[in-house]
């Protein structure tokens, strides 16, 4: 599923589950998430509500898709943040882009919270890739396949929590919000590599 153009209007001669999604995401990026409604997506591409139904199952349905595509433009973001880059430029450059994507799509990324992904297997999966992606740009540190885990998990954790109060205005003024996303990687980073020294250390004692 990929976030593709579609003329207002247009819709009416080619309605399907993806122009429906784009409409959506427009409307939930424009106006915010708590704006969308079906009312508004009909709208949106000249048709009656009724037939959306023909291409998602309603509006339960709808946001579950955002969430999907949400995690998956996050995941091609994150994955071409990191290309050619290894320790703490791969997971400074893995931060600012999670940050970049939460401000190009607010409304798709906050769909991300409103649609738990336990029990969903696409959801699950899309998590996954993300996760995937994040550990991939770990590989430079010498971490066992377990703590590799962990420590993308922790990541994910820091870059959503930073970039949600982000979004929110959590991060209130006179300090720099660069400055303490600099002195989030550092620390990040420091963790990372202590358990990168313990795993060298307990490799050597073998």
């Amino acid at each position: 599923m990929t976030l593709r153009d579609a003329e207002p209007g247009s819709a009416r001669r080619s309605l399907d589950s993806d122009t429906v999604i784009t409409a959506a995401a427009r409307i939930a990026d424009g106006e915010g998430l708590d704006k969308l409604t079906l009312t508004r997506v009909a709208g949106s591409l000249g048709v009656r509500q009724p037939a959306l139904y023909r291409h998602v199952g309603g509006y339960d349905d709808l946001i579950r898709s955002l969430s999907l595509l949400g995690r998956e433009i996050l995941a091609e973001r994150l994955a071409d943040s990191a290309v050619g880059l290894a320790g703490h430029d791969a997971v400074a450059a893995v931060g600012h882009a999670w940050r970049a994507m939460v401000r190009d799509h607010p409304g798709i990324y906050a769909a991300t919270d409103r649609c738990p992904c336990a029990g969903d297997p696409e959801l699950e999966d899309a998590v996954e890739q993300v996760l995937a992606v994040v550990g991939q740009a770990l590989r430079s540190y010498d971490l066992t396949e377990e703590d590799r885990v962990h420590a993308a998990r922790t990541l994910r954790s820091a870059f959503h929590g930073f970039s949600h109060l982000e979004s929110g205005d959590g991060h209130p003024l006179p300090h720099d919000p660069e400055e303490t996303f600099r002195h989030l990687v550092e620390l990040l980073c420091a963790g990372i590599e202590r358990l990168s020294r313990n795993t060298g250390a307990r490799g050597a004692a073998a």
